[in-house]
């Protein structure tokens, strides 16, 4: 069952949106990462590059914002209000829109990888890496 599924058996109204998922990458990375340089977003392999695979979440990794990482990363995740909510993925163009949004959850995540979560207006993010173990999940508020 995929996450569109899960969530919908779950009561949530959720819409399929892949033509945004540029834009939201885009508004991701301004929202969470406006405060570094160009020079910066290099350093830590914010992009694609030739010595690794860039994902926004290395600007958790490289611990370049503030963040909460793991356990704490996923109580407040669990806190937060959530009546709508972006769910989009770093390499690939699912993007879904959740509405009544309340009930999502970690458990809905739980074999999601490279996967984003805001709120609509991009206040707070929740993400959960391709590697759990090692590195996330991370929780930030916008600065």
């Amino acid at each position: 069952m995929d996450l569109y599924d899960r969530l919908a058996a779950r009561h949530m109204r959720v819409k399929e949106m892949p033509e945004w998922s540029n834009y939201l990458l885009k508004k991701w990375e301004d929202a969470f990462v406006s405060h570094l340089s160009d020079e910066e977003k290099e350093s830590i392999f914010l992009h694609s590059d030739r010595y690794s695979c860039g994902f926004l979440w290395h600007v958790f990794s490289w611990e370049k914002t503030d963040r909460l990482v793991g356990k704490k990363a996923k109580e407040l995740f669990q806190k937060q209000r959530k009546r709508e909510c972006f769910v989009f993925y770093q390499l690939k163009e699912d993007v879904l829109l959740v509405q009544n949004a309340s009930r999502l959850g970690v458990e809905d995540l739980r074999d999601e990888e490279d996967v984003y979560i805001v709120d609509k207006n991009f206040t707070w993010t929740y993400v959960q890496t391709h590697d759990n173990e090692e590195f996330g999940p991370y929780f930030t508020y916008k600065s």
